[in-house]
């Protein structure tokens, strides 16, 4: 089976990360899943992976200084503004598989709300949602709440405390990162039912590393250049 392609927060090394620009682009370039960041800001769901405004916009500091409005008028590159969740979630409707990682604690609730009201009438599109958190608690709430959606877990802690986790909640996947890959670890996730997705891979030897060690899924910032890869 051919390792799947997700373009990490659209085509982050191609257009604007986290941007309506960058998740069209990847969807063009016909990858099987789009990855993006969530964060809460007021009562607005944004599309963001930072909770600081310098690297990705033409703000600056933390974005809870600003009204909503006003973190919408900075440029996050090429013209673009920060996009709401319920934006990306119109313009990803049903096209690909979407992986929502939910940034902030405390808001997943929130967050499985949204994505509730969007999907509802849509079945199948209910079941192209991932979602994921590096924060334990975010992750159990997630999980919890999921409903027909999927659950991938996002790890820091060492491989077999992450797959007994994993197990525990109900994962459908495990989410690597390329530093910590191993191929031994990928094949005891495969064998106890999870996928395996890796982050973030970028260049040739990446996409080779992450083949050899059998894969399920690969996230990248150059999704033209995996999707090549995986050919």
């Amino acid at each position: 089976m051919r390792m799947q392609v997700l373009g990490h927060r659209g085509a982050a090394g191609l257009k604007p990360e986290n941007t309506l620009a960058s998740i069209e682009h990847a969807l063009q370039l016909g990858v099987d899943g789009i990855e993006i960041d969530v964060r809460m800001h007021g009562d607005a769901l944004i599309v963001m992976h930072d909770a600081t405004l310098d690297r990705t916009t033409t703000g600056h500091g933390h974005h809870a200084r600003y009204t909503l409005a006003q973190l919408r008028s900075f440029d996050a590159g090429d013209g673009e503004r920060i996009p709401l969740l319920s934006e990306v979630l119109a313009l990803a409707r049903g096209r690909t598989r979407l992986n929502v990682e939910v940034k902030s604690c405390g808001i997943a609730r929130v967050v499985l709300t949204e994505l509730e009201q969007a999907t509802r009438g849509c079945a199948a599109w209910r079941r192209q949602i991932l979602l994921s958190a590096f924060d334990p608690a975010t992750s159990a709430e997630l999980a919890a709440g999921r409903q027909s959606m999927t659950f991938g877990l996002l790890y820091e802690e060492p491989f077999a405390q992450a797959l007994s986790r994993a197990r525990d909640l109900g994962a459908g996947s495990l989410h690597m990162s390329l530093a910590l890959l191993d191929a031994n670890d990928v094949r005891t996730a495969q064998n106890a039912g999870l996928e395996v997705y890796v982050y973030t891979a970028n260049t040739p030897a990446d996409f080779a590393r992450c083949l050899a060690a059998g894969v399920d899924a690969v996230f990248s910032d150059f999704p033209d250049r995996a999707l090549a890869a995986c050919r």
